[in-house]
């Protein structure tokens, strides 16, 4: 019996639309939708509601505003990244001790600059920019699990 090559189908995709939409900026409506999720996340823990899950929105934000920066793109924010990464961090903190989230009204303030520079940063870019930078940030979570602090 001979081996056979199984071939891959691939779904018809109108290359020039695809390229399009890859070389655009990212649509507003989307990018709102991500704003809601992080606002209503720091609510969430700022009412004393939050749950892991909003922690790790807000986290998923730092992280990725945080490669955005060092890769050149609003590299201003960084010292807005370490305010809000200390107030996350001390909110983990709380957590452990409490069984609940809060931030101090600078770790609020911190984390409310932080996703208006998130939006800034991903409003001036590219959607395939966009989505390298997610990849390169989760690529950067998976290999340097040792420089990660997971505290949750």
């Amino acid at each position: 019996m001979r081996k056979q090559v199984k071939r891959k189908v691939w779904a018809l995709v109108n290359p020039i639309t695809y390229a399009l939409e890859g070389a655009s900026i990212t649509q507003r409506d989307k990018l709102d939708k991500l704003r809601v999720m992080e606002y209503s996340a720091l609510d969430a823990i700022t009412k004393g509601k939050g749950t892991i899950t909003d922690w790790h929105t807000l986290t998923e934000v730092l992280n990725l505003s945080e490669t955005m920066a060092r890769a050149g793109v609003g590299p201003e924010v960084l010292p807005v990244c370490e305010k809000a990464q200390k107030a996350l961090y001390d909110s983990a903190l709380r957590f452990k001790k409490t069984g609940k989230f809060g931030l101090t009204g600078e770790g609020i303030q911190s984390v409310r600059e932080l996703i208006q520079y998130a939006d800034l940063q991903q409003s001036s870019i590219s959607r395939s920019e966009f989505e390298r930078y997610i990849q390169k940030t989760r690529d950067y979570l998976k290999s340097n699990n040792n420089n990660v602090v997971e505290i949750i």
